[in-house]
């Protein structure tokens, strides 16, 4: 699983992927940092973060729909499924990998914080929480992206299922509030207030490892019909 978690982590960096993801996300987070916290003269450091996970769901595609998708494309997809390394440790791999990138970009949302900091009194404890919730959401994001990767060989396609999906969760609670529960987003929204909602926990490492699954059964398929 190291293995492959450095060969794909290296292969962001040495390609534009990784610097394309964090720097679109930290220009909309200069945007929102603007619009949501200095326009209303405040050093609340959280409330960029509900416009932001918007976005991540716009953007999270940039990560996830190669990890597959290219392979399959490229026919060097026998390369995994005839490799000692087992289909689990790859998925693992390149699920924890692109998360990597996802915490360093977290990371760099910091300076934001700083310069709260310098002018005011951010609240620390709520900036974690909502730190926190954001990763979450963005595991689960990625988890699916993958899993929509693995099951087309169009990198396009796999981008626009991840985003459809994502944005026909949003839609769903108004329908009927038995959905509200797989609406990502609204779950979200209570991290920003400083809460760490245990229920929100669980179902968003649950919608990870899900995804995670059936991602693994999935090629785990395709590797015993080759």
């Amino acid at each position: 699983m190291f293995a492959v978690l450095k060969k794909e982590l290296k292969s962001y960096f040495l390609s534009p992927i990784a610097y394309v993801f964090i720097g679109l996300f930290l220009l909309m987070a200069s945007i929102f940092f603007y619009l949501d916290v200095v326009a209303y003269g405040i050093t609340n450091f959280e409330n960029m973060f509900y416009s932001l996970a918007t976005i991540l769901t716009f953007i999270t595609p940039i990560l996830t729909m190669r990890m597959f998708a290219e392979e399959k494309k490229e026919g060097t997809d026998q390369l995994l499924f005839t490799s000692p390394r087992s289909i689990t440790s790859i998925v693992f791999g390149k699920f924890l990998s692109a998360v990597l990138i996802l915490i360093i970009t977290e990371l760099l949302t910091l300076i934001y914080f700083a310069i709260l900091k310098f002018f005011g009194s951010p609240n620390l404890l709520t900036s974690s929480v909502t730190l926190l919730g954001f990763l979450l959401l963005g595991m689960s994001y990625i988890s699916f992206g993958m899993f929509a990767s693995s099951i087309t060989e169009n990198q396009v396609i796999a981008a626009v299922l991840t985003i459809g999906f994502f944005i026909l969760t949003w839609f769903l609670p108004n329908f009927n509030e038995i959905f509200s529960s797989f609406s990502l987003i609204n779950m979200f929204d209570k991290f920003p207030s400083g809460q760490i909602a245990i229920d929100e926990i669980v179902t968003f490492l649950s919608f990870s490892l899900l995804f995670i699954s059936l991602t693994i059964i999935f090629l785990q398929r395709r590797k015993s019909v080759k």
